[in-house]
């Protein structure tokens, strides 16, 4: 790097800073509007589900097992997955395949003669709403059969009392959010969205005021070379979008509590990575459209609403047609909105780290590498 180009890009970056700083409306959008995204979502937004997928381990296969749990296999709210063990069905609820694990004990039917057996009832608390809905279903379809056994045996226990003559209670335990809140689930999904507002919305928006005033036009005259331009561009706009990572970061410890399972490391250096992304985005609608409104309207098309509504970040993927499963995989936002919410609260899942920061780092080199070859240094 010779003191040429370090001359030009502090020049050019030193004049991005002043611009940004000048007009308010971009910290606005840069600052504020992510502290009022962080407020609403955090405090005023609740979720909810249909064909959760749950591992059903039976170590008893009697009838009387097969029975109690035929209410699971019928109820529209789930989608029930044979399981041979209790370690294979751990290992679909690390890796996300399962939102519960519904066991059956070998000595299930004698403790049900006996008075006291237990169905144990594992859901996995990433998503506090969507946990609370399958345990009160699973506990719901458990008291259900209970009461139909009661009747044929012509007992008098109440369905509530499952312990009671023979019946059945749930042992139940939240894996990922204990303290079953859905803030701890929508506060680390904030972190996309604010990326995303800051790299791509924000980025679009001012990239195609300067075309639409001729300030590149201005630069293309002077000896400086678009990928001096570029990267001046993004280094304001990547500092403001670690501003709103941070802010993030702190409302999530101090304000909502959410525990960080994860490196601290690895969630900063995993949103640098899709802010990248987000501002290679950016610029590649600005330099397409080199029109205000145009881009701001294809930024908010194309980046921000489907990281909102397709990532993963409202509603389960799982839960909407195909055909929007496929959208949402095209999406860099589905796999950052996977990674950061694994990092905090699973912990350091590595395989899934390494897969979708792989998979971020390709999407940062494509877009960047588009975004190059659009704003080449000649007039229309």
């Amino acid at each position: 790097m010779n003191n040429g180009f370090r001359s030009r890009l502090a020049a050019l970056v030193r004049k991005e800073f002043r611009q940004l700083l000048r007009d308010a409306s971009n910290m606005a959008i840069g600052i504020a509007l992510p502290i009022v995204l962080i407020l609403i979502f955090g405090y005023g937004l609740s979720l909810d589900v249909k064909n959760a997928p749950i591992a059903i381990v039976m170590e008893d296969s009697s009838p009387t097992a097969q029975e109690a749990i035929a209410g699971l296999s019928l109820s529209p709210t789930f989608a029930p997955l044979p399981v041979a063990s209790m370690h294979d069905a751990e290992s679909l609820m690390r890796d996300r395949r399962v939102d519960a694990i519904i066991r059956i004990p070998s000595t299930f039917t004698r403790d049900v003669a006996a008075g006291e057996a237990t169905v144990q009832i594992i859901v996995h608390g990433a998503e506090a709403n969507r946990a609370t809905i399958i345990l009160n279903y699973a506990s719901g379809a458990l008291q259900q059969w209970n009461a139909r056994r009661a009747e044929r045996l012509g007992s008098a226990a109440r369905p509530d009392a499952l312990p009671a003559n023979g019946a059945v209670s749930s042992e139940q335990r939240m894996w990922y959010n204990s303290a079953n809140t859905s803030t701890w689930y929508l506060v680390p999904g904030l972190i996309v969205l604010i990326m995303t507002l800051v790299g791509a919305f924000l980025t679009a928006l001012v990239m195609a005021r300067e075309w639409e005033r001729g300030t590149l036009e201005a630069l293309f005259v002077t000896p400086v070379r678009p990928v001096e331009i570029l990267l001046a561009k993004v280094i304001p706009y990547f500092c403001v979008g670690m501003m709103g990572l941070f802010l993030c970061l702190a409302a999530a410890r101090f304000l909502f509590k959410v525990p960080m399972q994860g490196s601290l490391l690895v969630i900063v250096f995993a949103s640098m990575l899709y802010l990248v992304v987000a501002v290679g985005m950016g610029l590649l609608i600005s330099s397409a459209t080199k029109n205000q409104f145009l881009a701001s309207q294809l930024a908010l098309v194309s980046s921000f609403m489907p990281s909102l509504m397709l990532s993963g970040f409202l509603f389960d993927l799982r839960n909407v047609p195909v055909a929007v499963q496929v959208v949402g995989r095209v999406l860099p936002a589905t796999y950052f909105m996977e990674l950061v919410k694994t990092l905090f609260l699973a912990g350091n899942v590595w395989p899934l780290i390494l897969r979708n920061c792989a998979i971020l780092a390709a999407y940062a080199v494509l877009l960047l590498g588009i975004a190059r070859a659009v704003t080449r240094k000649r007039l229309d």
